[in-house]
């Protein structure tokens, strides 16, 4: 998380994603060690922008020689939830094929306490990531409203081909579940090749008011039999950032990097973004 803060980011996401409950206790955890386990992703980001801070205030420059930016500006902590699909551990938040037996019922049964525990953690978010189907969209807005959590939510959806989700679900309907829920503040796309990007923003801005967040993969591909990503397969760091001002000027408004990005990506996103403003979005 420092690292990150140290590159320029502004929002840190926890390390929550493949964590729940049920994944805890089938590794013979309790239910109690389990929820505290989640509890700790949020700590551990929260105490790591009191560092961040910290370090700021001994350091009266924005920034040191070896390129650490360390710069007083509000930073948000967003918890972390996966997909279903995450917990699975099988590749199927790259497919949202869940079978015909999964219910929306099913899943807020599946992600409820999760949510809440993370909740009541205390971050400024909650980022529910690599949202692959329109059946858990509705899920996670059920959710939010049902058990009034007080936080504000993105939700960040996924894509393989530039024009659907990636269970082929239309993107248009899942973005306009998103919003239709006054708790999500931010609507957009993660985990998806840079490539996609541009046409993605483009269909999102017609059906949302709410800010889009978009922080891709480097363009790599997973191999869910391996449970790698396939090395070589993505763009460069370089590549990557150059699509970044176009993104903005089409309607992004929070821009970051997802799986195989680097801190050096968010670095060379922050220079390329810092000329444009100086102060983050959604403060």
């Amino acid at each position: 998380h420092l690292d990150y803060l140290e590159a320029g980011a502004d929002i840190i996401i926890t390390a929550s994603y493949q964590a729940t409950i049920q994944g805890f206790e089938a590794k013979g955890f309790s239910r109690e060690e389990s929820e505290t386990l989640l509890k700790k992703s949020v700590e551990i980001a929260l105490e790591a922008r009191d560092i961040y801070y910290e370090r700021c205030n001994k350091n009266s420059c924005d920034g040191l020689g070896d390129g650490r930016i360390l710069k007083i500006r509000p930073i948000l902590v967003a918890a972390s939830v996966g997909s279903y699909g995450a917990y699975l551990a099988d590749g199927s938040e790259y497919s949202g094929d869940y079978g015909d037996a999964m219910t929306i019922e099913a899943l807020k049964e599946f992600h409820g306490r999760r949510v809440q525990v993370l909740a009541e953690a205390g971050p400024d978010l909650i980022a529910f990531e690599t949202v692959p189907n329109k059946i858990e969209a509705q899920a996670y807005v059920e959710l939010l409203q049902e058990e009034d959590i007080k936080i504000p939510a993105w939700f960040s959806f996924n894509s393989k081909d530039g024009i659907n989700v990636v269970s082929g679900d239309s993107l248009l309907e899942c973005a306009s579940i998103a919003e239709s829920c006054k708790q999500v503040v931010a609507v957009g796309i993660n985990c998806t090749p840079p490539r996609f990007i541009h046409e993605l923003i483009l269909a999102i801005k017609k059906v949302t008011t709410k800010p889009i967040i978009i922080y891709p993969n480097s363009g790599e591909r997973y191999d869910a039999d391996q449970k790698e990503w396939v090395e070589n397969t993505g763009v460069s760091d370089e590549d990557f950032v150059s699509y970044v001002s176009k993104w903005c000027e089409i309607g992004a408004s929070l821009v970051g990097g997802c799986c195989r990005t680097t801190p050096d990506t968010i670095r060379a996103i922050y220079r390329t973004l810092s000329p444009r403003s100086p102060d983050p979005p959604m403060q």
